[in-house]
């Protein structure tokens, strides 16, 4: 039995002044939405809530069942993106809208090419961006840590969830610092720091090495540079030593990392790229001095 097709959004007195959208995927393509969830706040209150799961055509890989435990079981008989997609453009179009970080934008994107609709014209406004300049002190920014921070009831990996917290971050943002709305909008990104030039020579020379986890401009860089390493801000056909940051603990967000990914796409394709920890990465440059 099909489910039926949500109903267009109303006009309602309390219109958000910033709608929050997450979005959950079925595998890793971006274009593999199997939930949505939108919230909407004003006057720093929610005054809206929508959540639907999607059937995406396509597969459900076990790694991404495994972070957010949707099956293709759970969608079967729910609507396409293609039958949502007016649902969503009521909801968004016209509106700032808040993701946390690029992720769901993308994905948003995706799906909207894939079943040949337009896309959804928004302002966008990155939680994490503003989580960064309100809180610069924390070594993470993610949702579940920002959430256990602030005090936010969160269920990370639930589209309603994640919204719902995303939004929170931005209205406790603007309490904290006392930058509106309009002010965030506005408010240029953080230049981004630098990587620290490689001594000359060190037992680290010739490698090129990413880091997840920590900053370009953290101590671990450094350490990696004064051992003769050149820190680059991504992993690429050419990096050769991936440093998994001890500030932050290695679990499932690792390896749902891009830059983890990408490691490990590298290693199956043969390349010499080697995934350490900061304590392996230091008792092998004590052990070289």
């Amino acid at each position: 039995m099909t489910s039926p097709i949500p109903s267009l959004p109303t006009a309602v007195p309390d219109a958000p002044d910033f709608v929050v959208i997450d979005v959950e995927t079925a595998c890793s393509r971006v274009s593999s939405i199997c939930q949505v969830g939108i919230v909407g706040f004003r006057d720093g209150r929610e005054v809206m809530a929508y959540e639907t799961l999607v059937d995406p055509r396509d597969e459900f890989s076990p790694f991404n069942v495994g972070i957010h435990g949707i099956t293709a079981g759970h969608v079967t008989g729910q609507p396409t993106f293609g039958e949502i997609h007016a649902v969503l453009d009521g909801h968004l179009s016209g509106r700032i809208a808040v993701a946390h970080s690029a992720f769901d934008k993308g994905a948003l994107a995706a799906a909207c090419r894939l079943s040949a609709h337009p896309l959804i014209e928004t302002e966008w406004l990155d939680s994490v961006r503003v989580a960064k300049q309100a809180w610069p002190q924390l070594s993470s920014h993610r949702l579940n840590v920002l959430a256990r921070f602030l005090g936010i009831e969160h269920r990370h990996h639930d589209a309603l969830s994640d919204a719902r917290a995303a939004g929170m971050v931005i209205v406790k943002a603007i309490e904290h610092t006392g930058i509106d709305l309009k002010g965030w909008m506005t408010r240029p990104a953080r230049a981004k720091p630098k990587p620290p030039l490689p001594a000359s020579e060190g037992p680290l020379s010739g490698e090129r090495v990413a880091i997840l986890g920590e900053a370009l401009d953290g101590k671990l860089a450094a350490a990696v540079a004064a051992a003769g390493g050149r820190v680059v801000r991504s992993v690429g056909m050419t990096t050769t030593l991936l440093v998994i940051a001890k500030a932050q603990p290695y679990g499932r967000w690792v390896e749902a990392s891009p830059m983890h990914r990408r490691a490990q796409e590298l290693r199956e394709a043969g390349r010499p790229v080697a995934v350490v920890s900061e304590d392996a990465l230091r008792a092998r440059l004590g052990r070289a001095t």
